[in-house]
């Protein structure tokens, strides 16, 4: 059952030019001249119930304006928007108490409270019965293992901690759909590790639709099953990261020290990334030739140590984000 459904969505903002200097002030006030910025253009998705998608692209893509728009901070100018069956742009009272939003580098928690205080304070904009709030409280405590700082002033929190207190903040009201933008960010690669697991057992859980935007590879890889990729306003790819990884990790990289040079100029399916003598860094196209003829071709004889790695997902992402720009 799918409860997001986008159709045909477009966003176009009117920008102001100005020109440099307090001349160019002037002239833009008496006679203003604008830009039209196609933010969104015409993209069409759905998303299943309990869904974790990636919805990525670089700075500018139009990312953030989608997300604005399901979540009616922002009006389309053309499509459809259905989540959980109501109009963000008509509905959003409604839709506030079915989805919840969580800001990696925006605050939405009262720093002078404790994060136990901040909850009961969401528990009550949300109408929700007081008793029912302390069984969630307690229910999220556990999962998210808030003991040792519930009761700290969260701005004597660290920011791993602070980020794990505005993800359960988000589901004190128990959201059907929830969007995390750059939930890690800035966090150190154990805290990082942490969110992402309890992300995972928090969908695991209960069930809650996720709609993640991260430039966190990381966050992509080990959260998420499907991606979608905007660029320039329109998306350039849908797909599983399974279908991703299959059709995009076509190429292995191959780090060999020798004990002598090998010439490999020629070679179809081999592009040299780094040659120093006896220190070999080749990439193997294995639609045109396998790893092991690869490795007969340096000779096994000749290889000291050997390291196969694949593309590192980042690059994959980085060559689609260009494809999207031709």
């Amino acid at each position: 059952m799918s409860v997001i459904k986008v159709k045909n969505l477009s966003k176009t903002f009117k920008v102001k030019l100005k020109e440099k200097g307090l001349k160019g002030s002037l002239k833009s006030l008496v006679k203003p001249k604008y830009k039209i910025i196609k933010a969104v253009k015409d993209i069409s998705f759905e998303v299943e119930k309990g869904e974790m998608i990636a919805f990525i692209g670089p700075n500018g893509a139009g990312k953030s304006t989608s997300i604005k728009m399901m979540t009616g901070i922002l009006f389309p100018d053309k499509g459809s928007i259905d989540i959980l069956g109501l109009d963000p742009s008509k509905d959003r009272k409604k839709l506030a108490y079915e989805i919840g939003c969580v800001f990696g580098q925006k605050e939405q928690l009262w720093t002078h409270l404790t994060p136990y205080d901040n909850f009961k304070f969401f528990g009550a904009i949300y109408d929700i019965p007081n008793s029912i709030v302390e069984k969630k409280i307690k229910e999220l405590n556990e999962l998210f293992e808030l003991d040792e700082f519930i009761n700290t002033p969260v701005r004597n929190l660290s920011l791993g901690q602070r980020i794990r207190c505005e993800i359960v903040a988000s589901l004190i009201h128990e959201p059907k759909v929830l969007f995390l933008d750059e939930p890690t960010i800035g966090l150190d690669p154990v805290v990082k590790e942490n969110i992402r697991s309890l992300i995972k057992r928090m969908n695991k859980e209960y069930k809650t639709t996720v709609v993640l935007t991260s430039h966190d590879v990381g966050d992509i890889e080990k959260l998420c099953k499907r991606v979608i990729i905007v660029n320039k306003g329109q998306i350039v790819l849908d797909d599983t990261m399974e279908n991703l990884k299959y059709h995009y990790l076509n190429k292995k990289i191959v780090e060999a020290k020798m004990n002598k040079e090998v010439n490999l100029d020629d070679e179809e399916g081999i592009t040299i990334l780094k040659d120093k003598g006896y220190n070999l860094k080749i990439e193997v196209d294995t639609k045109k030739k396998s790893v092991s003829d690869a490795i007969k071709l340096l000779n096994p004889d000749n290889i000291v140590d050997i390291n196969i790695t694949n593309i590192p997902l980042e690059d994959i992402i980085s060559d689609i984000y260009k494809d999207g720009d031709e």
